[in-house]
């Protein structure tokens, strides 16, 4: 059988044809045929609701011939449907083409069936349509375009829209939705949201479109605005999914569970996509009481076989700093995937716990799944927090020798990490000089926190000349080298270093920590005193300093208490 990104001719489709004929008739038991029976519709649809497999559909193909029900353009869409439905377009392809009176549901149900596997194959169908005396209807439309969205030519896209708009659709709510997430998918928002100003009666799956189209763009503002705007009534799992989604996506994790919870309040139940979200958010915040409260719900509804949400679990465990309870998710899984390992290498190592994440990595390549990019950056980050130098040489050799991956500038930077880390200047500072790339700010920053460390003044200096070119706004690079000039006491470099940080313009950001209360979660922002929390807070804290007056008078802090302590 052919591929899917090839088709069959008809000469060799007409010998296998004959071919599965022949083998099918005498084996039509595992569909449960009855040869005597009439078969009407309902029945088509029954044997088609049974197949499972690429034998199945020829079977199927085999009796619709035998009976002449190939020949009907309805029962044969039902197969072609079925067939791209189980991911075998080519075959759907190949029913399509020995039809001799294809008609308008035939066509697109065929471009339909391609439109995801072979989208130019698709396009090239549907301008055939024209040529043959019919019509694209409100289906063609739809499904061409999902084509031209995979493709992502926004030129064909307009041309397909001035059918459109020629063929009268261009009021049709389900043509003008498939016209904006084509836009939106090209990155052409502003034409989408013309569009859909445009329309009067919007159904939801048009506000969905468009509220979807901004969260991909990352717009907040504009997503936010059109989902206010959107009547109560017709938001649904997709327009709270496509919200949270927009502000996971911006790393506004905060308002993206505030969403959550309000979706919970208007009795919405999360689908997968909006729980990978909220997991998400949950593992940025360290939100663990949120995320527990997320792994009861998937284990509730019989979700954990879902592998995209059970790596999703072990990653927000993972960042919540229970590693213990993402192992145990981990261990619990029976189909891991390459995203799974490298998802638990990297937890641990996270925790410093290299030597288990080596571990887990030398069970992945026993278990034959090959590593790819993302892992060896886990890998070479887990020897670098235990400070496994010569361990971690032998990894990056191995990624180009034994697995024939190229290392890209994100594993140099670990090695130079590594070699930093365990005072290895010299080395680190040579590969810098000597990788075949220009060096980042991640980069030049390992290389300034290994210089601090060392004491290495005069490099530390030259990594800061080169953070300043690519990070000027960094004062956490300015700190860095005035720490190191004060801790060899040079203490006129130190001050010249803050008074250069001054001058730029480069002020101090502020620290920021999280706590998670019944679910939500607080922001206190060091010396805000404005916070709404802030005098609560600042009541609880005297409250605690006087009973450990009380109680331990030499541990009790003397000065005067403020926020920034």
């Amino acid at each position: 059988m052919c591929s899917c990104s090839t088709f069959p001719n008809k000469q060799n489709t007409l010998s296998s044809m004959n071919l599965w004929l022949s083998r099918t008739l005498h084996n039509l038991k595992p569909l449960q045929w009855t040869r005597t029976q009439s078969f009407h519709k309902q029945q088509v649809h029954d044997i088609l609701n049974q197949c499972t497999n690429l034998n199945h559909l020829h079977q199927t193909q085999a009796f619709m011939i035998t009976t002449s029900l190939d020949k009907d353009n309805i029962f044969l869409s039902q197969l072609i449907h079925t067939s791209a439905s189980l991911g075998f377009p080519s075959f759907a392809y190949s029913l399509f083409i020995y039809n001799h009176r294809p008609n308008i549901f035939l066509y697109n149900n065929t471009i339909w069936a391609l439109s995801s596997f072979n989208a130019p194959h698709a396009i090239f169908l549907f301008n055939r349509i024209r040529l043959l005396g019919l019509f694209p209807d409100n289906y063609s439309f739809p499904f061409v375009l999902k084509a031209v969205v995979n493709l992502l030519d926004c030129v064909v896209g307009k041309q397909i829209h001035c059918q459109v708009v020629s063929s009268g659709f261009d009021s049709h709510v389900s043509v003008v939705t498939s016209l904006v997430r084509m836009y939106c998918s090209c990155l052409h928002v502003s034409y989408a949201r013309k569009l859909f100003d445009e329309i009067t009666f919007k159904r939801f799956s048009l506000w969905n479109a468009m509220i979807a189209g901004y969260a991909k763009q990352g717009d907040t503002a504009n997503a936010r605005s059109l989902f206010d705007c959107m009547p109560e009534k017709d938001k649904d799992v997709v327009s709270w999914t496509a919200i949270i989604s927009a502000y996971t996506q911006v790393h506004d994790p905060n308002e993206a569970i505030a969403l959550f919870h309000r979706m919970q309040l208007h009795n919405v139940q999360p689908d997968e996509i909006a729980i990978l979200a909220v997991l998400s958010a949950c593992a940025d915040l360290g939100a663990l009481e949120l995320g527990e409260w997320i792994h009861n719900y998937i284990e509730k509804h019989k979700l954990h076989k879902i592998v995209p949400l059970c790596n999703s679990l072990i990653d927000m465990y993972a960042k919540s700093g229970k590693i213990s309870k993402a192992l145990e998710v981990f261990k619990n899984m029976r189909n891991k995937t390459i995203i799974t390992w490298t998802t638990m290498i990297a937890g641990l190592a996270l925790h410093g716990l290299g030597k288990e994440a080596l571990a887990i990595f030398s069970c992945m390549e026993k278990a034959r799944v090959k590593p790819n990019e993302v892992t060896f950056i886990a890998v070479l980050s887990a020897c670098s927090h235990v400070g496994l130098v010569e361990i971690g040489r032998d990894y990056f050799v191995s990624m180009e020798s034994k697995y024939g991956i190229v290392p890209k500038i994100e594993h140099y930077g670990c090695m130079i990490d590594l070699l930093g880390r365990a005072g290895y200047l010299q080395e680190a500072t040579e590969l810098v000089r000597l990788m075949p790339y220009e060096a980042n700010a991640a980069v030049w920053g390992s290389l300034l926190a290994a210089a601090t460390r060392c004491g290495d003044a005069e490099l530390a200096a030259e990594a800061l000349r080169h953070l300043i070119m690519l990070e000027p706004d960094n004062s956490g690079n300015y700190s860095l080298l005035s720490n190191t000039y004060a801790a060899l006491g040079r203490w006129s470099e130190s001050r010249i270093v803050r008074k250069v940080m001054r001058n730029a313009g480069v002020e101090k950001k502020p620290g920021v920590s999280f706590i998670e209360v019944n679910n939500r979660v607080y922001e206190f922002i060091a010396g805000d005193k404005l916070d709404v929390y802030f005098v609560g807070t600042y009541d609880v804290l005297h409250s605690i300093n006087e009973q450990l007056k009380m109680v331990c008078p030499k541990t009790a802090y003397r000065g005067p208490l403020d926020v920034d302590d």
